[in-house]
Order: structure tokens, then C-alpha cells, then sequence
């Protein structure tokens, strides 16, 4: 049977892992978000964006992606700390997770260039479409599953967003409010349970989009500059 004097510390190691994972995810993220968006100052040109060099990309991408998905891993991150995982577990588990994005968003910078509102509206379609397939709905839940690791964490939440930042890549890949948009979506899908009444009216939402690009560019803000 635990004692006072056993207990308490527990409860104090409990505590201050879970602060811990509280500020490796949403403290980070939050000053990540402040540091992007400074970052992306200037960058934005739609569908026309070009990346400049991989060393400047990055120096965008990397902080991008922590203010975008380091939040919705909080959860994961308690479960390490409440477990008995150190301060340098914790780091580790987010660092790693992070460099996975990090990875994929060199494959970005190899793939891209600069392309038409047909090219981002098919992107955005497909994106839409892959809401709805099975894969999706397996990384989904694989994401939501205790990771026994960052990086196998990492590659689940990859397998579940692609759609959804490929989506964010074709339409302002510097962009601020596709960037708030998508993430709004990656951190609701991590946090709340699948709901065919939510999923399906959204995959529809993201194709709408994706043919209105195609068909009506001027009619979606931010997409071209204005000549």
C-alpha cells in the first residue's frame, strides 16, 4: 500500500513530466507558429511560389510543421511522461517525430515547381478523395494508437495528412491561411474519433474546392497574384 511520503513524489514526477510534454508540443508549437509566420513574410505567391534555395526552404518547412503538428501529439507525449519517461524520452520522442516531417518535406522540395490552377485544383481533388479510402482511415487510427516511438508516430501521421498537405502544397505552399486551414483539420483528425458525418461532408468540401480551382480560379483568394 502506497504511503504519503511515496506517493507524493510520484505525483510531483507525474506532474512535472506532464508539464514537460505540455511544452515540447504545444509550448513549442506555439512559438513555432510565431517564428513561421515571420518566416513566410513575403513568400507567398499562390500557385506560383518558388522555394528559393533547400537550406532557406527548410529554415520555413521545419518550424511549419512543428507549429502545425506538434500540438496534436500532446497526448502521446503525457502518455510517454506519465509512464515514467525523462525530460530527455520526451525530447527525443518529439524530436524524432519532427524529423520525419523534416524528411518529408525535402521529398517536397525534390517533387515541386511552380505549377497552374489545373495542376493545384487536381491535387486538391485527390486530396479529397483520399479522405475517404480505407488507407486513410487505417494511418487514422494508427495515429490515434499509443507509437511506441517518434518516428513510428511520425510516419502514421504521414500516411494520415498527406492528402491533406498535399492539398496545402498545391494551393500556397507559403501561405498562412491554407497553412491555419490544414492544420485546423490534421489536429481535428488526431484528436476526435472518425465520424461519417463529419468526414464525408468535409472530404466533399476539399473537392469543391479542388473544382472550383480548376474551374473558377479567381473565385478562391490567394491562388494567383493579381496582374
Amino acid at each position: 500500500m502506497s504511503t504519503p511520503s511515496t506517493t507524493t513524489p510520484m505525483i510531483s514526477r507525474a506532474s512535472r513530466g506532464t508539464g514537460v510534454a505540455l511544452t515540447a508540443t504545444v509550448g513549442l508549437g506555439a512559438a513555432a507558429w510565431a517564428l513561421t509566420i515571420q518566416r513566410m513574410h513575403g513568400m507567398d505567391m499562390g500557385v506560383e511560389t518558388r522555394l528559393g534555395s533547400l537550406r532557406s526552404f527548410l529554415s520555413v518547412w521545419v518550424p511549419m510543421m512543428a507549429a502545425m503538428m506538434l500540438p496534436g501529439t500532446a497526448p502521446a507525449a503525457r502518455r510517454l511522461a506519465r509512464s515514467g519517461g525523462r525530460a530527455f524520452d520526451i525530447a527525443l520522442y518529439v524530436g524524432s517525430y519532427l524529423a520525419v516531417w523534416a524528411v518529408f518535406g525535402i521529398a517536397v522540395y525534390a517533387l515541386y515547381s511552380p505549377h497552374g490552377t489545373a495542376t493545384a485544383g487536381a491535387f486538391v481533388v485527390a486530396a479529397g478523395a483520399y479522405e475517404l479510402t480505407p488507407l486513410k482511415r487505417r494511418f487514422r487510427q494508427m495515429c490515434r494508437d499509443r507509437m511506441s516511438s517518434g518516428p513510428e508516430l511520425g510516419l502514421c501521421c504521414v500516411g494520415s495528412s498527406i492528402g491533406l498537405m498535399l492539398m496545402m502544397v498545391a494551393l500556397g505552399v507559403m501561405s498562412v491561411t491554407w497553412m491555419a486551414v490544414t492544420t485546423g483539420l490534421v489536429l481535428a483528425q488526431k484528436l476526435l474519433p472518425p465520424r461519417v458525418a463529419v468526414d464525408v461532408p468535409v472530404a466533399t468540401a476539399i473537392v469543391a474546392i479542388g473544382i472550383a480551382v480548376i474551374v473558377a480560379p479567381s473565385s478562391v483568394p490567394g491562388l494567383v497574384r493579381p496582374m
